[in-house]
């Protein structure tokens, strides 16, 4: 398979995967109310560390990105938010996808696919609950305290990376065989193609 028919499909999954992201958060989540804000449970962020994995940092973290950014440009309570939450997730799927296929492995690693895996959800729960408490510090709270608020945003985001994790290392491997299955010669961003873009 060409280069420029490798690109493709990478942006015809990023596009597939933002979209079932969205959809996910939109349908599958519960809101819950902390005293730093509105927060939610929800499973999207399963698929932000699959498509990490399966179509490497660059795509991975364009559909984690674009797929949570426009949910929140679609919640009148997350609006705002929208930016920080595309880059918030991109480094997400961006560090997942650039840990699981270094080496221009594709997916394959399950030592490799934990890592990743951990290393993408501490990422977003590192930058989420540094911009929560940085919120709170603009707004005019001292720094104890707004720690103490984000105390169940920790609990709740905690919840959701380690669910997140768990989930991706269940899925990865049959999705990582149905896609070679489907695209035998399909295979995602590697060390040279990024030389040769």
């Amino acid at each position: 398979m060409k280069l420029k028919e490798k690109k493709f499909l990478n942006y015809v999954f990023a596009a597939v995967m933002a979209a079932m992201i969205f959809v996910s958060t939109y349908f599958l989540k519960i809101p819950v109310s902390t005293p730093a804000g509105q927060t939610m449970l929800k499973v999207s962020n399963i698929l932000v560390l699959l498509a990490g994995m399966l179509f490497g940092g660059v795509f991975g973290g364009l559909a984690g990105g674009i797929g949570n950014g426009l949910y929140d440009l679609f919640d009148p309570v997350y609006i705002t938010s929208a930016p920080l939450t595309f880059i918030k997730f991109f480094l997400m799927a961006f560090v997942c996808g650039a840990i699981s296929n270094s080496g221009g492995a594709k997916a394959t690693s399950t030592k490799r696919n934990l890592i990743a895996a951990v290393s993408g959800a501490l990422t977003y729960w590192t930058l989420y609950i540094a911009e929560s408490i940085i919120k709170l510090m603009l707004e005019g709270s001292a720094f104890a305290p707004a720690v103490s608020a984000v105390v169940p945003k920790m609990i709740t985001s905690g919840i959701n990376q380690t669910v997140a994790v768990i989930g991706a290392m269940l899925l990865i491997v049959p999705l990582n065989k149905a896609l070679k299955k489907f695209l035998p010669k399909f295979s995602t961003e590697t060390k040279e193609d990024v030389e040769k873009q």
